[in-house]
């Protein structure tokens, strides 16, 4: 029932019982989507798979809550052990991105049903992993992150916790933009972490996104300083009950949903006849999910300079972190990892151009797709992402057992 939804998990973001929203004034023709409230674990058990929860502490203290798909619904009796596969969202988002859209169009619910063991992350300061040892979120020094500290810290806790969880010594791993960026940077400077990478699938990749078309971009007009001045030094675009309700009273109507797509569109690129339309709320209720103003100005910092490298904090940051002046450059053609990439025509933030400057960087390539169209946002929930490259992903899983 849905008064019981919101009360409070470990790692959860509700405080209190979710109160159901009215909106049959606004929009009498259509019903309140109960997932715009579901966590994680309830929108796996809604579908009829099982649901598994886990928090992993990384070394600098940080407590990420993690999901798990353990089996499909056809194959639950097969309690062997399965290949793994994690995958990773991008920025400002959280592992809903795999199972929002029907289970026959999810990722992670699709995997589940090809006999895969699906974990799925969250990045530090997101909705779902806002704990830490000793720091609290009304602290700035909890927000002291960018991805650097998702690639260094993050992606290595998660991936050692499965690897002895489940008995498996190797995983795959499907990233999506940021979640690209940071396995870039994992892979290609910690040999011992790439080593537990069986395959890797990149989609909408970002490395050094110099020509990004989004209005993302448009940070490089402002100082590291000026951003920190209009929004703070903690958290940036985080994730509120309110967003929730706006989206269960407004994006739900078809009168509106249009202009709920289009606020998703104009960061991405244009897609909307690829999309479903009638989940539009349930995307809007869970994104954006937050990050750190440090990320933010990270990601600032990559647009101007086109380079993948990591924080410049300034001088003394630098000196303290990295023992040199300047920020430390990564080098992707120092990443073994067989790699899959899939890239789309319409993308505004991992551009084609931008691509098309990675390529050639990935030194064990095995397979690269561009699809004609599709945006940012096409490879979590386009309508034909199951056959345009679900399907593609499947087979090489099988071709790289």
């Amino acid at each position: 029932p849905l008064e019981t939804l919101g009360q409070k998990h470990e790692g959860s973001h509700h405080n209190k019982p979710v109160k159901t929203v009215d909106s049959s004034a606004l929009c009498p023709q259509k019903q309140e989507n109960p997932f715009i409230f579901f966590r994680q674990t309830e929108i796996i058990s809604y579908r009829g798979y099982p649901a598994e929860e886990y928090n992993v502490e990384t070394e600098d203290g940080y407590i990420l809550t993690i999901q798990r798909i353990p089996h499909g619904k056809e194959n639950e009796n097969d309690t062997g052990p399965k290949p793994v596969v994690f995958l990773q969202h991008g920025l400002l988002a959280d592992a809903s991105n795999w199972i929002t859209n029907m289970a026959n169009n999810s990722l992670g619910f699709i995997l589940a049903d090809a006999g895969y063991d699906v974990w799925m992350g969250n990045s530090r300061g997101n909705t779902w992993s806002k704990q830490h040892k000793t720091l609290s979120v009304k602290q700035k020094e909890f927000w002291a992150f960018s991805y650097d500290e998702m690639a260094k810290y993050d992606l290595p806790a998660v991936i050692n916790f499965i690897v002895q969880k489940t008995g498996q010594e190797q995983v795959y791993y499907v990233g999506h933009s940021q979640g690209t960026t940071i396995a870039f940077i994992a892979f290609s400077t910690m040999p011992q972490l790439a080593r537990r990478i069986k395959l890797y699938f990149a989609l909408a990749p970002v490395a050094s996104p110099k020509h990004v078309k989004s209005p993302l971009a448009k940070l490089r007009l402002f100082s590291d300083t000026t951003i920190k001045i209009l929004f703070g030094n903690k958290e940036f675009l985080p994730h509120t009950y309110f967003g929730e309700v706006i989206s269960a009273e407004i994006c739900s109507c078809p009168i509106s949903e249009y202009v709920c797509s289009n606020v998703m569109f104009i960061l991405t690129g244009f897609d909307p006849s690829n999309l479903n339309m009638s989940r539009v709320d349930v995307y809007a209720a869970h994104a954006p999910a937050g990050t750190s103003v440090q990320n933010m100005i990270h990601w600032k910092q990559s647009i101007q300079s086109g380079v993948l490298k990591a924080y410049d904090g300034g001088r003394k940051y630098n000196m303290a972190h990295y023992n040199q002046t300047i920020p430390l450059i990564y080098n992707v053609a120092d990443m073994k990892v067989p790699t899959a990439v899939w890239s789309g025509e319409n993308d505004w933030l991992a551009t084609p151009t931008d691509v098309n400057f990675l390529l050639p960087e990935i030194r064990n390539l095995i397979y690269n797709k561009r699809i004609h169209n599709w945006n940012h946002l096409d490879f979590l929930w386009g309508l034909d992402a199951p056959e345009l490259m679900y399907k593609e992903i499947i087979n090489l899983m099988k071709k790289y057992p």
